[in-house]
């Protein structure tokens, strides 16, 4: 299925988590919401059958892991994986509407 037939609210969810990664490396609050909200994109876009992007999110959701009082060891890697799953995004919208996400 085409990107461009993508709800709104899965494209808000992904710009959302993706800021909110940025703050959520030494908040452990912040990082429980990243990473539930990588989840629930998860869910909406396999039921969209977005199969490239949501292995893409699963990736991110691996290395993803939660701890109370602590530093995201996995910090810069998950970066990594959200700034190539946004250029996965930007290109497929490209190529669809000529629209993109906005940078983060």
């Amino acid at each position: 299925m085409p990107t461009k037939n993508l709800p709104e609210d899965i494209e808000r969810d992904f710009t959302a988590a993706a800021a909110l990664h940025q703050r959520a490396v030494a908040d452990y609050t912040k990082c429980l919401e990243f990473n539930k909200t990588l989840a629930r994109l998860l869910d909406k876009l396999e039921d969209c059958d977005q199969l490239k992007l949501a292995n893409k999110v699963m990736g991110i959701l691996i290395d993803c892991s939660p701890k109370e009082g602590g530093h995201c060891d996995q910090a810069t890697q998950i970066d990594n994986k959200i700034n190539s799953l946004t250029k996965t995004w930007r290109k497929e919208k490209n190529k669809e509407t000529g629209s993109i996400i906005r940078p983060l």
